[in-house]
């Protein structure tokens, strides 16, 4: 590996390490700012969660298209499709955290089994979309710099714990979505 080259991963990996520790520290502290407790004037985005489970599912099927993707040989279509899903990441993780700064938070109204089934899925899917966000950076970074082997060892973990996150949030919604008011 080149001078140049590692110098530049060791600067991605610098950045990936701080986004990875930021994005969860900030969106821990403003899932608990509510705007309208703070004065000011806000109508609530309660018309957020189904649009941005929406984009939770699109997703979920561009990961997959992109596996199916790359194992037809397709590199362009693979790099476009997950870039395209970390963007939707992105906008996702956006319009969460305005509907939570905008609207109290919504209780599960299931009882017995399903309760804990949903907070069985609701804690790993916070959990995991903690996690996933170095081992998405990394995956991308590898790509990124050309190192395909490492990107491809990376991105048979990565892979499956996106989508795992991807489609519980999905679930998430669906099985809260009854108690909205």
């Amino acid at each position: 590996m080149s001078k140049e080259l590692a110098n530049q991963e060791k600067k991605y990996n610098r950045i990936i390490t701080a986004l990875s520790i930021i994005i969860p520290l900030a969106v821990a502290l403003l899932f608990g700012v509510n705007l309208k407790k703070l004065g000011f004037d806000v109508e609530p985005l309660t018309f957020l969660p189904p649009i941005y489970a929406t984009i939770n599912g699109i997703t979920a099927l561009l990961l997959i298209f992109a596996v199916i993707a790359i194992k037809n040989g397709n590199k362009k279509l693979h790099e476009q499709l997950n870039t395209t899903a970390i963007f939707c990441s992105v906008l996702f993780l956006l319009m969460y955290i305005a509907y939570h700064m905008t609207s109290e938070s919504t209780i599960f109204g299931g009882e017995g089994v399903i309760k804990y089934v949903y907070y069985f899925i609701l804690i790993s899917h916070i959990l995991l979309s903690i996690a996933v966000i170095p081992f998405v950076l990394f995956t991308f970074v590898r790509a990124k710099l050309g190192k395909f082997s490492e990107h491809k060892k990376i991105a048979k973990i990565t892979f499956p714990l996106w989508l795992y996150v991807a489609i519980t949030g999905v679930l998430v919604y669906l099985m809260i979505s009854p108690y909205y008011s």
